[in-house]
Formats: C-alpha cells, structure tokens, sequence
C-alpha cells in the first residue's frame, strides 16, 4: 500500500511572502488560488485562535483544485485547559463552524498542545473519548500534537491506536525538548517540519531534503502523509514544500 502524499505549509497570508512565493502584484484574494497550485496542502491556523463562517469554508473549498487538501488547527479552546475531557462544549463551536463543507478537502484536525502540558492516561482518554470519526457525513481524521517528554510513554501510543489517532510528528531544532515521535497509530502520518533557516533558499540544505523525502516515501508504506513546513524561517517555507514535491515526483 502506497497513501497519497499532501506536502504544503502553515496558511496563505504572510506579507514577507509577497514577491518571494507570490508574484508581484498578485491581489491578496487570489493569494489562496495560487497557493494551492504550487503545493497540495494547507493547514489552517487560523481556526487556532477564531472561528470563521461557512460562506469562508466554501471559498476556500471553490478556490483550490481536485485533490488538494487542507488540515484543519483546532482551536485552542480545545486543548488549552486543564481537564482536556471538559472540552465537549467547546469541541461542539469548532467543528460546527462548516470546516466539513470542505468535503474530500477536508484533511486532518491537528489538535495541538501547549508545552506544559503532560500526560494524564485518566484525562487524555476522557479527551479522545470526544473526538468523533465524522461530522455531517465526512470523516474526520484526528492528528495529536503533544510537546512535553512525558508523552514519550507506549500507554500514550497504546491510546492513540485505540481511538485511530496519528500523533505528530514535530521536528523543531528550536525546540529540542519536544519528543519527536514517529509512530505509527493509524492509517495517515502527520509530519511539521519546523527547522527551516533563512539563509538558504529552499529553507533547507538539499540533504536535509532528501532525509525528509526518505522519510516521507517510508511513510507513505503505511498509507496517507500530510507534511508541511512550519514556522522556522517561515519566508522560505513555500520553497522548502515545492523542493520536496519535486523530490517526491522524481
């Protein structure tokens, strides 16, 4: 089994990157529509801090061509308290937002955690316990970023597996305390690659690419991979994507 590979960055609106992804004089509501023809994915931030109305999620979705596929932030609200299972209220305004009006461009919901937060078995399986595989007839697929070591524990990955969860795979040089855990736990992989540099074009050296592509085709052995270029120098982040795409098509 070979899963479909979805490579892309964080959003589409970033002003530094206006002249260097984008071309000059590019309107700013046609940013989206070229976006997603230079990459095949996006995960959307912006659902991190707000939520947006359907009429949003139906451009988004008429803007972008077959088979491209946008990952979804969950908001913050979500993860960021200290009962992760009192979270249904709040759980209920995310999804309900028309984030399933994207349809087949719906990709996974990336439920990030702060660094502080650690591993409670008890609490983290009341929070994924919540979490349902559709909504309005679209499957819902669930990605768990957690950046604290105690994770690093197999009842943490004997969870994960149980609920059909993907734990994120971070990679973040800045940050050398987060795990990095690649584990499979379910049929896609979800990857952030958050060690872009600035001084070099395509973010990365090409041999740090080809690390990232090998990684990426051992990843797809085991079904979808949705990978994307995050933070770090976030002005080299579309190139970053677009050099591992050709890689990928090699």
């Amino acid at each position: 089994m070979t899963g479909r590979i979805h490579i892309g960055v964080g959003g589409w609106t970033y002003e530094p990157w206006r002249g260097v992804f984008y071309p000059e004089g590019l309107a700013q509501k046609r940013e989206l529509e070229f976006a997603s023809r230079q990459l095949t994915s996006i995960e959307i931030n912006g659902t991190y801090y707000s939520t947006f109305k359907p009429d949003s999620w139906m451009k988004w979705r008429d803007e972008t061509p077959d088979g491209f596929v946008f990952s979804v932030k969950a908001s913050r609200y979500c993860t960021n308290r200290k009962a992760l299972s009192d979270m249904g209220e709040s759980m209920g305004r995310f999804l309900d937002q028309g984030l399933t009006l994207l349809g087949d461009k719906l990709g996974p919901i990336n439920w990030q955690f702060m660094g502080t937060k650690k591993f409670d078995p008890v609490d983290f399986e009341g929070f994924l316990k919540l979490l349902p595989p559709e909504r309005d007839g679209v499957r819902l697929r669930h990605a768990l970023e957690v950046r604290h070591p105690s994770f690093c524990d197999e009842a943490f990955y004997a969870l994960a597996e149980k609920y059909g969860c993907a734990i994120v795979y971070a990679e973040d040089d800045e940050a050398p305390e987060w795990p990095r855990i690649d584990r499979r736990t379910t049929d896609f992989t979800y990857a952030r690659i958050m060690s872009s540099r600035e001084d070099l074009e395509t973010g990365l050296t090409d041999e740090d690419l080809d690390a990232v592509a090998a990684r990426t085709r051992g990843w797809a052995g085991n079904g979808d991979v949705f990978c994307y270029f995050i933070s770090g120098a976030k002005v080299r982040n579309p190139a970053a994507a677009m050099a591992l795409i050709e890689k990928m098509a090699r």
